[in-house]
Parts: C-alpha cells; sequence; structure tokens
C-alpha cells in the first residue's frame, strides 16, 4: 500500500462494503436450510452492518447488508424472524454447531497424520 493508500479506501484501513452477491448468497441459503433465523450485528469501523443467518441445526453463514432496516426488510421478505444480535445474543446452537465442526476437523486432521 502506498503512503495515502489508507485515505483512498485501497488499503486495510478501508471500510469493507457490502458485495453485490451478498444479498443473493443470504437468500439461496435461507431457502435451502429449515427453520432459519437472522441475527443482525451492528456497523463497525471495519465492516458494514452484517446479517446472521442461523438454520436449525446451528449452520449459519454471515454477509454485510447496507442497513439494520434493509437487514429487516430482507428477513421480512424471506419470512424468516429476525432478531438484534446485541440485544438478544447469538443461539446456542450456533455454539454447539461450531464445538461439533471443530471436533470433526481434529479428527480429519488426527486420522490424516495417521495415514
Amino acid at each position: 500500500m502506498g503512503l495515502f493508500g489508507r485515505f483512498r479506501g485501497d488499503g486495510p484501513g478501508r471500510l469493507r462494503r457490502v458485495g453485490g452477491g451478498d444479498e443473493e448468497h443470504l437468500r439461496s441459503w435461507a431457502t435451502a436450510r429449515e427453520g432459519v433465523e437472522a441475527f443482525v450485528e451492528p456497523r463497525t469501523t471495519v465492516t458494514d452492518t452484517t446479517m446472521v443467518l442461523v438454520a436449525k441445526d446451528g449452520e449459519w453463514t454471515r454477509r454485510r447488508v447496507s442497513g439494520p432496516d434493509r437487514a429487516k426488510k430482507l428477513a421480512r421478505s424471506l419470512k424468516i424472524p429476525v432478531y438484534d444480535v446485541q440485544l438478544v445474543g447469538y443461539p446456542q446452537r450456533m455454539r454447539d454447531h461450531d464445538a461439533r465442526q471443530k471436533v470433526l476437523r481434529e479428527r480429519e486432521r488426527r486420522r490424516d497424520l495417521g495415514a
């Protein structure tokens, strides 16, 4: 990065913006799974507002959205409940899913080492 790259928005200090495929990813992900709920995360200094979708089994995905109002509108169009993550936190099933995935990755790593 050049000396003034951080001011032009092409360096590591730039704010990440909503991409063209973010909303489409959320739509297709939600329609392919059961029991999906949406959790809206606030904008930070590094990232725009994000939306986390969590399925019934705890599988999840996260993408940027253009703001909390857009996230709510998207959730309504998908007919799924939407929550403010700062108020309700993340569902336990999401943490349980991540813990199961970690165990599976570790087993796979050990299996690869033994082969």
